[in-house]
């Protein structure tokens, strides 16, 4: 992983298993969001093991188990910012939430929203 940015540690599980992978497409988005905003950019929730993200009521299937989720926090800018500003910028693809205090980014194969 080479980054401007972020660290690989910054993607860890949090249940400590060491799962710490990130996908070169999901750090390419978010390096894009860091540079667009520029401001520091928390990653909350990126890879999750399987059991880590059942306990936190994770989809089975979900993106962060793939390594190609995150969950983020950019400082100073509202979530729905950030949100607005990824669905202009990648409008016919990935996976995109809202939420109150973060924004859900993933690299899927096809366009989500929630």
């Amino acid at each position: 992983m080479k980054s401007k940015y972020f660290k690989r540690h910054e993607f860890a599980c949090k249940c400590g298993c060491g799962f710490d992978t990130i996908d070169a497409e999901t750090l390419a988005v978010l390096e894009d969001v860091r540079a667009f905003f520029e401001k520091p950019v928390t990653v909350n929730s990126a890879s999750r093991c399987h059991k880590h993200n059942q306990s936190v009521g994770g989809q089975l299937h979900s993106q962060h188990v793939y390594s190609r989720a995150a969950d983020i926090i950019v400082e100073d800018i509202a979530p729905i910012t950030v949100y607005s500003y990824l669905d202009g910028k990648y409008k016919d693809q990935y996976g995109l939430g809202k939420y109150d205090t973060f924004t859900h980014v993933d690299t899927r194969s096809n366009k989500a929203r929630w």
